[in-house]
């Protein structure tokens, strides 16, 4: 049987166009010559950029690096084409084409690495990047087109991000202060899109969409569409940005899962959609939201007799809406029999205070409840009052209980 065997070439790429050229007369003595002559003045000039030129490791280091950037330029403007290299080698000087592989790898160094706004360097390449340059100097065209297709797809998915922001009136300067993740920007957007808003949501309007989603009508219906004048360099990154956020619906959608916990609680979700933070607007929301609340459990009343009244029907287990302000006289002993039988639990009379009272009188009612329960309590839960005027008569003095 007969084997055929493969040669492997490991020499430079550089090599091989330079041997190409001369056996197929495309490289005369002329350019050979220069090229003899520009190669050790570049050597030295990369030493002394990365090093010293004085010191031979690193003259022998600068060689590899002038030529492996030689390589580099010939292979990929030639795509591997020994002709095409030979003759780009006849046509440019060999500085030039060291000099066009440093122009990229300069450009690949500062291109971003991370979606996250904020953790990319701005600008163009500076001495900070030297490291960074003298380690690119030295890597494979493989290595090289790697690194530059996974930072390209970074790039997309930024400039995406920018470019959907925008159009929800949002600038990239508003992006890189708030620090957020592209993906993020993407994700945000395309909710936004498929519940009608124009705008980049804050999150009281973040939420309003969440709101929307979970309607039986729109739930039913949800289209997350990329947006139609979406540029096509865009469309790949965001179509999968997209996928995540269809795999992240089951949870969006379900509604025993507050927005608060879903997005601010879930470690999962944190930092995953964006919004933009406007503390004002979600003071102002929220003391209306508290206000309403308060407004509605206490009936307008703020006395300490009906918000004592109030309080212990949540300590004793009632739920808000059910809790009242005024007490008969019969269900003041409805009541005690049932805190006799299942406790108290001051604590959430306590925490409905600090979630709904108005925050200017939120320390005062804090401090008439636990008054009231440092005294009370004993009494309200005692077995020996078993006829309850002890705690009847507690409760008439105290709280606000009519003899009707």
């Amino acid at each position: 049987m007969t084997q055929t065997v493969a040669l492997f070439d490991r020499r430079p790429f550089f090599e091989k166009a330079l041997a190409y050229g001369i056996e197929h007369g495309i490289l005369d003595s002329a350019k050979l010559e220069a090229i003899q002559t520009d190669a050790p003045k570049g050597m030295v000039q990369i030493a002394r950029y990365f090093g010293s030129e004085f010191l031979r490791p690193e003259l022998e280091k600068a060689k590899d690096r002038i030529v492996n950037m030689v390589s580099l330029t010939l292979e990929i403007q030639s795509g591997g084409d020994l002709r095409k290299a030979s003759e780009a080698l006849h046509e440019h000087s060999f500085m030039s084409r060291s000099k066009a592989a440093s122009d990229m790898l300069k450009a690949l160094i500062v291109m971003p690495q991370n979606t996250h706004f904020g953790m990319n360097d701005h600008g163009g390449f500076s001495d900070k990047h030297i490291p960074q340059l003298a380690k690119w100097s030295l890597c494979n065209l493989a290595a090289y087109q790697a690194e530059l297709s996974k930072r390209q797809q970074v790039a997309h998915v930024i400039d995406a991000a920018i470019w959907m922001a925008d159009q929800l009136g949002l600038h990239a300067d508003d992006l890189e202060e708030a620090g957020c993740d592209a993906e993020a920007v993407i994700r945000t957007a395309l909710l936004a899109a498929a519940t009608q808003h124009q705008e980049m949501p804050d999150w009281v309007m973040f939420q309003k969409i969440i709101a929307t989603l979970r309607k039986p009508s729109t739930s039913k219906a949800i289209r997350l569409a990329l947006p139609k004048n979406l540029p096509a360099e865009f469309k790949a990154a965001v179509a999968h940005v997209r996928q995540s956020v269809e795999a992240d619906l089951p949870k969006i959608l379900d509604g025993k899962l507050t927005p608060q916990k879903l997005f601010n609680q879930t470690p999962a979700f944190v930092g995953r959609y964006f919004w933009i933070e406007d503390g004002l607007a979600e003071v102002d929301h929220f003391d209306r939201q508290t206000s309403a609340a308060w407004d509605k459990a206490t009936d307008g009343h703020n006395d300490d007799g009906s918000l004592l009244t109030l309080f212990l029907c949540i300590a004793a287990g009632s739920k808000v809406s059910t809790a009242k302000t005024l007490l008969s006289e019969k269900s003041a002993a409805a009541l005690i029999r049932k805190i006799r039988k299942s406790g108290l639990q001051p604590e959430l009379a306590q925490q409905f205070i600090l979630d709904n009272a108005p925050v200017e009188h939120q320390g005062d009612y804090v401090r008439v409840w636990q008054a009231f329960m440092e005294d009370a309590h004993a009494t309200l839960t005692s077995d020996r009052d078993y006829k309850l005027h002890d705690a009847l008569s507690l409760l008439r003095r105290e709280c606000n209980v009519t003899d009707e």
